[in-house]
């Protein structure tokens, strides 16, 4: 699932081609939307909260999508389509006057709503560290309410702090040099949050920095853990564990660690 440092580069590339501009043509390809179309309306901005991307037209309407696991956007220069294998695909297709085409693909969430209902599809999220209203104090507050809860399941909690997905969930502990299992009674959470938000902010706005969290593009050796189960650990040479699932997370997301930079506290 693209976490809220790629949704948030994605709308910036979205401002490119869409924003400012009116739209030739607009199809929802969506059963609840079908009849819609958004043809004549102009794109006036790309919001982004946490994984959620809101594009807004003028006249008060908002489409909210959500790529989940498997969705896409793609962007094809004015004059030319889609390939046609990948036509079926598309949900959301947003064609502007004598511009590109930018096709959503396989959106699992397509909701168009007045941009003052926003609230209905995202006011459930934490703050985001991508957003110009984030507050650490509140993510602090947020994060630290269940003092019993895994730092993992915490961190992947949207309604805690809106943006960290798996990857980040992963690399962050190690960083912090937390076991994926320690309860949050026992994290530095204001700690947690500002590298955390310094992380996101890097990945989300630096050219080449993408999700890049040991500072080297090698192959293989830009993450810490994430995707190194049983290879040397970067910092200290013992192999990467991995588990298949968190424990109780319905998306069944898997954790690694390095048990040397990061005890648990039952084995230590």
């Amino acid at each position: 699932m693209p976490e809220g440092d790629s949704v948030f580069r994605l709308a910036a590339r979205l401002r490119k081609v869409l924003d400012g501009r009116t739209l030739k043509r607009g199809d929802l390809r969506v059963p609840a939307h079908a009849t819609t179309a958004l043809d004549g309306m102009r794109v006036t901005e790309h919001v982004t909260h946490g994984k959620h991307l809101l594009t807004r037209f003028d006249g008060g309407l908002t489409l909210h999508t959500h790529l989940l696991m498997q969705g896409s956007w793609t962007v094809t220069a004015a004059g030319r389509t889609l390939p046609r294998r990948l036509l079926p695909d598309a949900r959301v297709i947003l064609e502007v006057e004598d511009g590109p085409t930018a096709y959503g693909l396989d959106l699992p969430v397509v909701d168009l709503l007045p941009t003052r209902a926003e609230g209905d599809v995202v006011g459930y999220l934490g703050p985001d560290p991508l957003r110009s209203d984030w507050s650490a104090e509140e993510a602090v507050r947020r994060l630290g309410r269940d003092p019993d809860v895994r730092i993992a399941a915490a961190l992947l909690d949207q309604r805690n702090v809106a943006g960290f997905g798996n990857l980040w969930v992963n690399e962050l502990c190690f960083l912090r040099g937390l076991h994926p299992d320690t309860v949050m009674a026992d994290v530095d959470v204001p700690a947690l949050v500002a590298l955390g938000a310094r992380c996101l902010l890097f990945s989300a706005t630096q050219p080449g920095a993408h999700q890049v969290t040991t500072g080297t593009l090698r192959r293989g050796e830009q993450h810490w853990v994430v995707g190194r189960a049983g290879k040397p650990c970067l910092r200290c040479g013992t192999a990467v564990r991995v588990r298949a699932e968190v424990p109780g997370d319905p998306g069944r997301r898997r954790t690694w660690w390095c048990p040397s930079c990061q005890p648990s506290r039952s084995s230590g």
